[in-house]
């Protein structure tokens, strides 16, 4: 019965310290007590893999131009699957990797997962309604300022402090969001844009939660987020009135979209600042028309290609000096017997 109850509350199967420790360079996550006692500051520079994984959920997030182009419903209802479907494959996820202790897991997550959900969820709704108060492009560079916002939440709160490099390529991207908006920027309302505020602060209020409790198990509390955004919306949408062809974009929208892009965020934010996370996540303005460009054939304006140049320059020039400085620190150590 005692071998019966270790079992159940093991929380890292062995499926789950294969992607963990894929995802960190092959350096096992620390327990719950080890994290507490050895945690890293967060500034530090990421694996190349925990990167890799924000990457992935930036590309997987940018692709919500595209579905939305395909799938001929309202929003509500569009929002309502979305979030079905996503946490449902997060969830599906967290059973497969965590079996009989999917339970144990999921009340793991305590106070900061909960907090964590509540801002996903909000910011969802702060979103849709920022875009029909004012211009999307308002929204857009309101959302670039994430990577600030994150970094200073994340030096009051934790006493963490960014790297320079980042903060400044920040900034660069900030510029780069401008470009590409400033035809239609300044055309919204202030109710809109404080929206718009108010979203960009709890998703940065969400990175920081999740990084700095990266010892708790954050992927229940991304499902149940996902879970409260079809909630929410519930009562706007029409479920049942979509089309078969509609209903086959959802399903890909919900789970490829956004589930597996909050997936591969949260196992990421386990090894990648969350200041870092942000201005990765900047990626997604550029991303989004390029793939809209490349699928459906919709030519960008010349201002959307040269802001979205200029993202793509500051992040990738950010995430090259980050793993060059650290390669000349670990050149500059002395060898030891």
């Amino acid at each position: 019965m005692a071998i019966g109850q270790r079992t159940h509350l093991t929380l890292r199967s062995a499926r789950s310290a294969r992607l963990e420790g894929w995802a960190t360079d092959g350096r096992s996550l620390p327990t719950l007590r080890d994290a507490a006692l050895r945690a890293a500051p967060q500034g530090e520079v990421g694996s190349l893999r925990g990167l890799a994984l924000i990457l992935l959920s930036a590309f997987a997030f940018s692709t919500a131009g595209l579905f939305t182009r395909l799938i001929e419903t309202d929003v509500w209802t569009m929002l309502f699957w979305r979030g079905l479907f996503g946490g449902l494959l997060i969830a599906a996820y967290v059973v497969w990797r965590d079996g009989a202790a999917t339970l144990v897991a999921v009340r793991r997550i305590g106070r900061p997962g909960l907090i964590a959900a509540g801002c996903s969820t909000a910011a969802t709704i702060c979103f849709i309604n920022a875009l029909r108060e004012t211009s999307v492009a308002d929204v857009l560079v309101i959302n670039a300022t994430a990577p600030f916002i994150t970094a200073a939440m994340a030096w009051a709160w934790t006493g963490a402090c960014e790297r320079r490099t980042t903060l400044l390529a920040s900034g660069v991207a900030l510029l780069g969001v401008v470009v590409m908006v400033v035809p239609t920027l300044g055309t919204g309302r202030l109710l809109g844009n404080l929206l718009a505020f108010a979203m960009t602060v709890l998703i940065s209020g969400m990175m920081v939660v999740m990084r700095h409790h990266r010892d708790v198990d954050m992927l229940p509390a991304a499902s149940l987020s996902a879970f409260l955004c079809s909630l929410v919306v519930w009562p706007w949408a029409s479920p049942s009135a979509v089309t078969a062809v509609d209903f086959g974009w959802l399903v890909l929208f919900g789970t490829t979209q956004f589930g597996l892009g909050q997936l591969l965020l949260t196992i990421g934010l386990r090894s990648v600042s969350a200041t870092r996370s942000a201005l990765i996540g900047a990626l997604e303005t550029p991303l989004a028309p390029a793939i809209v460009w490349v699928v459906l054939g919709e030519v960008p304006a010349v201002m959307t290609a040269l802001g979205g140049a200029i993202v793509l320059g500051a992040v990738f020039g950010d995430l090259f000096a980050a793993q060059y400085g650290a390669h000349r620190r670990r050149g500059a150590s002395p060898a030891t017997d």
